[in-house]
C-alpha cells in the first residue's frame, strides 16, 4: 500500500458514510494510482470502482447524458441495477436521457437512491455537460434536478451481502461546481463537495522518489549516471526536489509524461530537471542557466550609461536579479514555479522606471525588446483581464487569446513591464496575485501559461498625488524634498493604496520589499541626462549626414538652464526642452541655409527670449 493518501481519499472514506451526495469536482480528469494498487495509475471512473466495490458495495454504476447507465468493470452491476429500476439493458448499457420529458435517468436514480433493497451507488460522470446553463435552464432540465434533489433528502441505505449497512451514493462528477444549478447544493444537507488538486507535495515526491524513479530514465543511462550518487544521496535528493519543486501544479498524466519525455531525450539524473523547461516553453536550453556572470558584474555601469541619478534603485534593482541568477530567489518559499522575480518601480515621472526594465532585458537576455510593456491605463475597464489574458469560450475575441498570455507563450524568457498598475482594473490584481504565487496562469482557452522564467515589474506614480476632499488632485512630494523624504512619502502613498484603498494588503505582502522608490531629478543630474542628450544628437548627425556639431558653453548654459525649470517632469521633461529649443531650431536652421552634407556646424547661442526658439551658429563645408 502507497505511505500517502491524497486528501480527496481521505474525505471520502469520512463522508460517504454520512452524505448520500457527493459531488467531485477539479481536477477530475486525471489519472490517480489507488492505494491498495501498485499497479498503473487509473481514470477516476475506475478509482471510483474499485473503491467502492473495496467498500463492499455490490451495486456500482455509471451514468452519462450520452451511453446512459453502464459499468465497463463489471457489467453484472448493471445487470442489478435494471431489476432495482426495472430498466431493460441492451449490451450492458440502460439508454436513459437526463433532460428528456419523462426525466427517464433522473427516476431511475432517484429509485436506486431511495431503495433499501441493495447498497447502491451511481456515478454521474461528465454532469457539467448535462445542462446548457445553470442560469438559463429549461423546464424539463429544472425537473430532472428536482427529482435528483427529492432523492437526496429521500436517499436509504440497505444491507450488503456480508449484512454491513451502507447508505446508497449519488456521486457527480463535474469540472466545476457550479455548473450545476445552485440551488441543487446551496443549503442542501445530503451534499457534500469535495476538490480534487493537482498532485500534492507529497504525492509528487512519492512519485519521483519511489520504486520508479529508474523509470524515468533509459536502462543504460540510469546505470551510469545513479554510480555517481551511490556515495552522495543527499546530492540525488537535492535532484528529486528540484523536480519536485518545479512540478508544482502538474497533474499525475502531464507527471507521467514528463517521464516519457525524459527518457526519450536520454537525460542523465543530473540533467532531468531540464525537461520541465523543455515541457513548458519548448527549449531545453534555458537562458537563466547561461548568463555572462562577468556581464552582471559590470551591469552596474551599464545603468549609469543609460539611467541618471537613481543608484540607489539600480542597486536595490540589481540584488534581486542577482538573487535569481544564483538560485535564491525562491529560497524562502516552497514554490519552485514562482517568477524569477518581481519588483515595483515607483516615483515622480521621468526618473527612469521604463528605461531601467529596458536596460535589464538587454543585459539579462541580449535585447531590450524582450521587455515587454503593458499600458495598464488600457485595461482599466471591468473585463479588462479578458483582455490581458483571453476571454472564456464563446466570448467574442475567445479564438484570439490573452495578450499577456500570447505574449509570454511566444516569449517566455522575458521582462514583462506593466506600466501605471494603479489604473488597471481592481480585478486584475487578482490575477497577478496567482501568477505571483503560483508562476502559472490558465488562459481563456485552457492552456497553462508559466510566468517562472520571467522578471515581472510593476511601475506606479502612487504616493507623488492624493486626492483631497474636494476630489482634487493634490501632489504631496516635491523635488524640494530629500530622497529619504521622497522615499517615506512615495512607500506610504503604496501601502495606503493596497491597504486602505483597494483592501488587498496580500498584493503588497507578495511584492514585499521590492519596492524600488526612484528619486527626482536633482541638478546635478539633469546636467548629465542634457549632456547625454546633446551627444546623442551630434553622434547621430554624424552618422546619418556626417555633420560635426559642437554646441559651445552659453548655448548649453541656456539649455541647462530651461531644463533646471522643467525638473518636475524629471529626464522626459528635460527631453521635451532639448527637442523644442534645441533640435527643432538646429532642423530649421539646416534646412533654411541648405545645410549640406559632410558640414561643420558650431551652435554659439540659443535665443530662448521668444517663441519660438532659434540657433545662432557658424557653419562651414569640409
Amino acid at each position: 500500500m502507497s505511505d500517502y493518501v491524497s486528501k480527496w481519499h481521505r474525505e471520502l472514506e469520512i463522508f460517504d458514510k454520512v452524505k448520500p451526495v457527493i459531488i467531485m469536482e477539479g481536477n477530475v480528469f486525471d489519472v490517480f494510482q489507488y492505494p491498495e494498487d501498485g499497479g498503473i495509475p487509473v481514470g477516476l471512473s475506475q478509482y471510483l470502482n474499485d473503491y467502492f466495490s473495496s467498500r463492499g458495495y455490490t451495486n456500482i454504476v455509471f451514468y452519462d447524458a450520452i451511453r446512459g447507465f453502464y459499468n465497463d468493470f463489471d457489467n453484472t452491476n448493471v445487470d442489478r441495477f435494471a431489476l432495482l429500476t426495472g430498466a431493460t439493458p441492451c449490451e450492458g448499457v440502460i439508454k436513459a436521457e437526463f433532460s428528456n420529458h419523462d426525466n427517464t435517468a433522473s427516476k431511475r436514480i432517484k429509485e436506486a437512491i431511495t431503495q433499501t433493497k441493495q447498497p447502491t451507488v451511481v456515478v454521474m460522470e461528465f454532469a457539467s455537460r448535462y445542462i446548457s446553463s445553470p442560469e438559463n435552464m429549461e423546464q424539463k432540465e429544472i425537473d430532472s434536478f428536482t427529482i435528483l434533489t427529492q432523492a437526496s433528502l429521500e436517499a436509504s441505505a440497505a444491507l450488503n451481502e456480508q449484512r454491513v449497512l451502507l447508505n446508497n451514493l449519488m456521486v457527480i462528477i463535474v469540472n466545476k461546481i457550479n455548473d450545476l444549478p445552485t440551488w441543487f447544493y446551496i443549503d442542501n444537507p445530503s451534499v457534500k463537495s469535495i476538490v480534487l488538486r493537482t498532485p500534492s507535495k507529497e504525492e509528487r515526491e512519492q512519485f519521483v522518489k519511489g520504486d520508479n524513479f529508474a523509470d524515468f530514465f533509459n536502462e543504460e543511462v540510469y546505470r551510469e549516471s545513479i554510480e555517481l550518487y551511490k556515495d552522495n544521496p543527499a546530492e540525488l535528493e537535492k535532484v528529486q526536489d528540484k523536480f519536485v519543486g518545479l512540478t508544482e501544479g502538474f497533474t499525475f498524466i502531464e507527471l507521467n509524461e514528463l517521464k516519457e519525455l525524459t527518457k526519450n531525450q536520454g537525460l542523465d539524473i543530473a540533467h532531468m530537471c531540464d525537461v520541465t523547461d523543455l515541457y513548458k516553453f519548448g527549449v531545453k536550453d534555458n537562458p537563466w542557466k547561461s548568463l555572462d556572470h562577468e556581464k552582471i558584474k559590470k551591469a552596474y555601469e551599464q545603468f549609469k550609461k543609460r539611467v541618471k541619478g537613481q543608484d540607489v534603485a539600480i542597486t536595490k534593482t540589481m540584488d534581486v536579479i542577482k538573487r535569481a541568477v544564483t538560485g535564491m530567489s525562491g529560497l524562502q518559499s516552497s514554490s519552485e514555479s514562482r517568477p524569477k522575480g518581481v519588483l515595483f518601480f515607483a516615483g515622480p515621472t521621468g526618473t527612469g522606471k521604463t528605461e531601467t526594465a529596458k536596460t535589464l532585458a538587454e543585459i539579462l537576455f541580449g535585447d531590450e525588446k524582450n521587455c515587454i510593456r503593458f499600458d495598464m491605463s488600457e485595461y482599466g475597464q471591468p473585463q479588462s483581464d479578458q483582455k490581458l489574458l483571453g476571454a472564456p469560450p464563446g466570448y467574442v475575441g475567445y479564438e484570439a487569446g490573452g495578450q499577456l498570455t500570447n505574449a509570454v507563450k511566444k516569449n517566455p524568457f522575458s521582462i514583462l513591464l506593466f506600466d501605471e498598475i494603479e489604473k488597471a482594473d481592481p480585478s486584475i490584481l487578482d490575477k497577478f496575485l496567482q501568477i505571483l504565487e503560483d508562476g502559472r496562469m490558465t488562459d481563456g482557452q485552457g492552456n497553462t501559461v508559466y510566468f517562472s522564467e520571467c522578471i515581472i515589474i510593476f511601475t506606479s506614480n502612487l504616493g507623488i498625488y492624493e486626492i483631497n476632499d474636494y476630489k482634487e488632485r493634490v501632489q504631496k512630494v516635491f523635488p524640494s524634498m530629500n530622497y529619504e523624504e521622497v522615499q517615506k512619502n512615495v512607500r506610504k502613498g503604496i501601502e495606503d493604496y493596497f491597504k486602505l484603498y483597494l483592501g488587498r494588503p496580500e498584493i503588497l505582502n507578495r511584492i514585499g520589499e521590492n519596492i524600488v522608490v526612484f528619486d527626482f531629478i536633482r541638478d546635478t543630474v539633469a546636467e548629465e541626462i542634457l549632456n547625454a542628450q546633446i551627444e546623442k544628437i551630434e553622434n547621430g548627425l554624424k552618422a546619418s549626414r556626417n555633420i560635426d556639431v559642437t554646441v559651445l558653453p552659453e548655448a548649453k548654459k541656456t539649455l541647462k538652464e530651461l531644463a533646471a525649470g522643467n525638473l518636475e517632469n524629471g529626464g522626459r521633461g528635460i527631453g521635451n526642452i532639448v527637442e523644442c529649443a534645441f533640435i527643432n531650431p538646429l532642423s530649421r536652421y539646416l534646412f533654411d541655409k541648405d545645410i549640406k552634407d559632410n558640414s561643420k556646424i558650431v551652435v554659439t547661442k540659443i535665443n530662448a527670449d521668444s517663441m519660438p526658439y532659434s540657433l545662432e551658429c557658424l557653419s562651414e563645408e569640409e
